[in-house]
């Protein structure tokens, strides 16, 4: 066997199997995770042995950039690919080209990217679009990334979480060597024993730690190890390498050739403006071109001891950690020299890419070349769908704003906060777009003003904050109104009867929206006026007038007949959640999977994310609860808008089920509610905030979630909530008005439980089926309850149940689902909960391992695999988390 790959047959063999299942037609995701040097990047090398001649194998990498390069993975296998998709790529700004090509070409086809963890947000974007369709193509997707480096909040944990919902993914944590394979490395030059200690068995560690220690004598630490098989190489060769090394990537030909060459002076990174430097313009820095005569021949010897991969294409570093153990030891003033060579090569190079020119610029302290090509990088990486890296490059460009007239920093911060908007940070965006608004005024340009006072509304809303979306919608209005622009007031107008919409104030959202339609019917913009449709037929159909229906409706044909993919998600996602208040499921059925299939074809993440909210709010009342949680949590990022319905519903799931944490999220979603002023919001936190309270037994908390809100909602026509938040305060003793309506709630309110549990059996609701039969007088209605409740493991109300049945005199009442099943909340296997319970008391992976007899390999995935189901970080957490549901005996420590 390879000795780069000692211990991983096993994946390697997986990874061949999945690689001809897909050239069957059965594609899949393989997921390779593990911490640096553990030798991923060996594993997938050793695959194309393995496979029959002709199977194409295409690799991409993923730089650690300070700000990443969009599309950084694909351009890489630019000369590898069609003409197609490197167009695509290389032009960037047209995604869906980008990801047809993508599908295209990887028919019959093993893509790999690796180290994921370090990808742009358009790259991700690509990835996510080739999970959703890898099991229709005959493709194998090998993402390889660091599992240790991802924090709750990193960009790839959504790539992760929808690579998890695929049918055929599988997952390949790689483990540590055993000090057996060390000894075999090792080969008698190094003490073994002394090498596993040094590493605790990572590949490359160990590999660095033998190569340096030819004498016998072990070196203290892996960089020293590193360093030492530095010594004895020429000094050009040296100067080489730590100049190659500041470049976070390949580092293709022509850059090698212009960095290692000696040549003539190196043109200058000019002032700010359009273009490259003309000729005859000077540096504003000198850059040493480096002391080597030779060029690439230089780095022979660096190659012949393992450090460098040299093709006639690129250079690069053997292992990431090499590159980084050259870097880290080089004196500030050293590295910052060696990256002003690279800036200065880069900018005299034509078609260079921004986001490589602002990180070596960066790195250099080299300010005029951030302020000139900053702005450029991020119009690249916005044009590919890189919002985030977008963003970032806004981030560092306004720390230079002293360098910008007052029209242009006006413009740059407009671009940040739309950029930041769109990656739901709402403290950015606030802040930006309020900053250029107050330029705005100070320039008079009444046009520009009224157009980011319009933006400005639209991110206070989004950011949960209503009273300052109305008062900068407001003066949107007031500054458009006679500026002589139809097409800017029309949206506007129509931004304000949305606002009026979303709170409830359906007259005058009609009034706005009417305005809206007629403005933009005279300039002939078809998706403002899908938007102003919108507004008008939802606030008609939520107020009580079936008419608005009709006009929602013409919203989305409008908006589907131009091409408005925004607009007509939006015009779906109003038509559904209409249809779900109003308990007509089957008929928000039929709108599901169009809408959805819209936003995922387009790749709207925000809105299929919102949708898929919206499919939760279904699936929860059809008391599917795993379903309801898988798509609620599309939601649970800082979308306002989706993110408290989406804590809604895994809430009512926690609670139906008596598994702990509702509490915690019902508190993050009624604050977020309160902020936006709307009882779409506030009224599904209030009723499962009551149902909560009811099921513990608590009349008085029922009242305190329920009656404020219950208020608000009587004195709307056709207002949804009011029915449900009137049952519970009914049932806890308060009295309410009398709701004369037609809702199963109101009906259980005023007894009427059978009629009600007719409506719900006919909308496809057991649990409130359930919840009606259980206050039928008749024991035999309340027993045919309560095993609905067991079918769907809805413990809480059929423990409550079950103590009514029991003050009847009821004899021989069922005992519920066998208990087991209820002291296994988390789904852990039978050696899974052996594993955690051992955990829990202490016990080391090695301990755990001699205790059950298995290797320690095993536990290792043991216990990722209970992390993961516990959703829990580390072991403490895992442990508390375990006592927290059950799984540990009474004694067990926490």
């Amino acid at each position: 066997m390879d000795r780069g790959i000692l211990e991983r047959e096993p994946e390697l063999a997986r990874l061949v199997s999945a690689a001809r299942e897909a050239a069957d037609g059965a594609g899949s995701v393989v997921l390779v995770s593990g911490e640096a040097g553990i030798g991923k990047s060996s594993l997938v090398r050793a695959l194309p042995d393995r496979l029959p001649e002709g199977t194409r194998i295409l690799v991409g990498e993923c730089d650690d950039l300070a700000t990443r390069r969009p599309l950084g993975p694909f351009r890489d296998l630019i000369g590898s690919v069609g003409g197609e998709l490197a167009g695509a790529v290389t032009e960037g700004g047209d995604r869906h080209r980008v990801h047809e090509a993508l599908l295209e070409e990887l028919r019959g086809a093993v893509l790999v990217v690796e180290d994921v963890h370090w990808a742009d947000e358009a790259s991700l974007d690509a990835l996510r679009f080739l999970v959703r369709r890898t099991e229709r193509l005959p493709t194998l997707l090998v993402l390889t990334y660091r599992d240790d480096e991802l924090s709750r909040e990193h960009p790839l944990r959504q790539l992760l979480g929808q690579v998890s919902r695929t049918p055929r993914v599988h997952r390949m944590p790689l483990a540590r060597l055993s000090l057996d394979a060390v000894r075999t490395l090792s080969a008698g030059r190094v003490d073994p024993a002394q090498v596993y200690a040094v590493t605790n068995g990572n590949p490359f560690f160990v590999a660095e730690i033998v190569a340096a220690g030819g004498t016998g004598k072990v070196p203290p630490t892996v960089v020293d190890a590193v360093l030492a098989r530095l010594r004895g190489l020429p000094g050009a060769t040296v100067d080489a390498l730590e100049q190659l090394a500041v470049v976070p990537s390949a580092v293709e030909r022509p850059l090698v050739d212009a960095l290692l060459t000696d040549g003539a002076s190196v043109p200058a990174v000019p002032e700010r403006g359009g273009g490259p430097p003309a000729a005859g313009e000077s540096l504003s820095v000198t850059a040493r071109r480096g002391p080597l005569t030779d060029g690439v021949a230089v780095l022979a010897a660096a190659e012949q001891r393992g450090l460098l991969a040299v093709t006639p294409e690129r250079v690069a570093f053997r292992h990431e950690l090499i590159r980084r153990a050259v870097a880290d030891s080089l004196p500030a003033a050293r590295r910052i020299g060696l990256n002003r060579a690279v800036l200065a090569a880069l900018v005299a190079r034509p078609g260079s890419d921004a986001a490589r020119i602002v990180h070596h610029a960066a790195q250099a302290g080299d300010q005029d070349a951030v302020a000139r090509y900053g702005p450029d990088a991020a119009k690249d990486a916005s044009a590919t769908g890189a919002h985030r890296e977008a963003a970032a490059q806004l981030r560092l460009v306004l720390r230079e704003r002293h360098r910008y007239t007052p029209a242009e920093l006006s413009d740059l911060l407009e671009r940040y906060a739309v950029e930041s908007y769109t990656i739901a940070d709402s403290a950015a965006a606030v802040a930006a777009q309020r900053e250029a608004v107050t330029l705005r005024r100070a320039l008079g340009d009444t046009l520009a003003l009224g157009a980011d006072l319009r933006w400005l509304s639209r991110i206070h809303w989004w950011a949960g904050n209503a009273d300052q979306a109305q008062e900068a919608a407001r003066e949107a209005v007031a500054v458009l109104e006679h500026a002589g622009d139809d097409r800017l007031l029309a949206l506007a107008v129509s931004n304000t009867a949305q606002l009026r919409m979303l709170s409830e104030r359906y007259a005058e959202a009609v009034e706005h929206g009417e305005r809206a339609i007629a403005l933009a019917r005279k300039a002939d913009d078809p998706a403002i006026l899908a938007h102003a449709l919108n507004n008008v037929g939802t606030a008609r159909w939520r107020s009580g007038d079936p008419g608005g229906r009709e006009q929602l409706e013409e919203s989305l044909d409008v908006a589907l007949a131009a091409g408005e993919v925004e607009h007509a998600c939006r015009s779906y996602a109003n038509i559904i959640w209409t249809l779900l208040d109003n308990l007509r499921y089957d008929e928000a059925d039929a709108f599901l999977p169009p809408a959805m299939e819209l936003a995922d074809r387009a790749e709207h993440l925000g809105f299929l994310n919102y949708l898929h909210v919206e499919l939760a709010m279904r699936r929860l009342a059809a008391a599917d609860w795993g379903d309801a949680e898988r798509h609620a949590e599309y939601g649970m990022h800082d979308f306002v808008p989706a993110r408290c319905p989406a804590l809604t519903v895994l809430a009512r799931v926690r609670i139906r089920c008596g598994r702990p944490g509702a509490d915690a999220l019902l508190a993050e979603a009624w604050e977020i509610a309160v902020g936006t002023k709307e009882l779409q919001r506030t009224g599904p936190v209030a009723v499962a905030r009551a149902e909560s309270a009811w099921l513990r037994g608590d009349a008085q908390a029922v009242v305190a979630a329920a009656a404020p809100v219950h208020a608000q909602a009587s004195r709307l026509p056709g207002a949804p909530y009011r029915s449900e938040l009137g049952y519970w305060l009914t049932k806890a003793g308060h009295p309410v008005p009398p709701d004369d309506s037609d809702h199963p709630y109101a009906l259980q309110a005023r007894g009427q439980w059978r009629r009600a549990a007719a409506l719900w059996r006919a909308a496809g609701c057991p649990y409130e089926h359930a919840g009606a039969l259980a206050e039928s007088p008749d024991p035999t209605d309340k027993l045919e309850a309560l095993a609905v409740f067991d079918s769907l493991g809805a413990e809480p109300a059929a423990r409550v149940l079950r103590a009514e049945l029991r003050r009847l005199g009821v004899r021989h009442i069922p005992r519920g689902p066998l208990a087991a099943t209820r002291e296994n909340p988390a789904g852990l296997t039978d050696r899974q909960l052996q594993v955690i319970r051992l955990l829990a008391e202490g016990l080391t992976n090695a301990e755990i391992a001699a205790r059950l007899v298995v290797s320690v390999r095993t536990i290792d995935n043991h216990v990722r695999a209970v992390l993961d189901k516990l959703e829990a970080p580390g072991r403490r957490q895992a442990a508390q988390r375990a006592a927290e549901l059950g799984l540990l005996p009474d004694d067990s420590p926490s």
